[in-house]
């Protein structure tokens, strides 16, 4: 599994800066405006999507990636830093994060660990969080020889 942010702040940014372009094209169209100097008013969306870029840009430096047993958390781009946790060593999970786009920011904490690693603007954090702790239990549950509901996963022994 690989969790990465969130793309739908960034096609909103996008959308509604060529939107403020269009529009003010369009005003300045509709008007038959012949002073050179009012189109430098587009502009202003060329800086919005500037900004934006910049946040899709920052998108792509951070992966969590959960597989085999570790939750991987890489970042950076010229110079990738890379943070490994056994999920077995995990014991908090916090979710922050908004309803009405359902984005979120995921925290993780682990067991003598004195930082936490967080990953921000994710989609559907809970539903993450969630599928985290179900692996970090059936691993957990595996290296010590009990399923994910904690019962023993040997067969019983014969007398």
């Amino acid at each position: 599994m690989q969790i990465r942010a969130s793309l739908k702040l960034v096609k909103l940014g996008y959308f509604l800066s060529l939107l403020l372009a269009l529009a003010i094209a369009g005003y300045l169209w509709s008007i038959h405006n012949q002073d050179k100097r009012m189109w430098a008013t587009l502009l202003v969306p060329g800086i919005l999507i500037f900004f934006v870029m910049i946040r899709h840009a920052r998108r792509t430096l951070n992966t969590l990636i959960v597989s085999d047993g570790r939750l991987r958390y890489e970042s950076g781009l010229l110079s990738k830093s890379t943070r490994s946790v056994e999920l077995a060593k995990l014991q908090d999970i916090r979710v922050d994060g908004q309803r009405l786009l359902n984005i979120g920011d995921l925290s993780f904490e682990t067991a003598g660990g004195g930082s936490r690693i967080v990953i921000v603007s994710i989609d559907r954090p809970q539903q993450a969080a969630d599928q985290i702790l179900a692996l970090a239990r059936a691993h957990s549950g595996a290296a010590t020889g009990l399923d994910a509901s904690g019962t023993s996963a040997a067969p019983p022994s014969r007398p």
